[in-house]
């Protein structure tokens, strides 16, 4: 049909004339109520957002010299970001003369990863990066 008779319906049941294909020929137009229509995708849009799920980053610092409690304490904090559904970066700071020495910060990681082997995943394995070692672990 023509527009000026789409626009005459529309008009008569008071409600909108809206293009959904502009570039189709002939243009496909709907009749609707676009006030109503806004409303409803903006509260499409607020119901996804709030069921959406954030996930951060939570930090974990170890350092080389870690004692086995030091370690059980550290491990402890990744368990329970892990069990709120947050990743986990592990890191290691050398100091001095210890970034020559930096396969024992590898061993660290790696039992680290080992003893959270039940709940979580490595993403980002451990490398070095200037005087810090990283690893990124994420939940199951």
């Amino acid at each position: 049909m023509s527009a000026k008779e789409a626009q005459k319906i529309a008009y008569d049941r008071q409600l909108d004339l809206v293009k959904i294909a502009p570039q189709a020929k002939p243009p496909v137009c709907r009749i609707m109520d676009f006030g109503k229509y806004k409303y409803e995708m903006s509260k499409k849009e607020r119901e996804a957002r709030k069921n959406q799920k954030v996930v951060s980053i939570k930090e974990v610092r170890l350092s080389p010299t870690i004692e086995d409690h030091d370690l059980n304490v550290k491990k402890r904090n990744a368990e329970k970001f892990l069990n709120n559904g947050d990743k986990v970066k592990v890191s290691i700071r050398f100091r001095g003369r210890q970034l020559s020495h930096a396969e024992i910060g590898q061993e660290i990681m790696e039992k680290f990863a080992r003893d959270l082997e039940g709940l979580a995943v490595i993403e980002k394995k451990p490398k070095l990066e200037g005087k810090n070692m990283i690893m990124i672990i994420t939940p199951k």
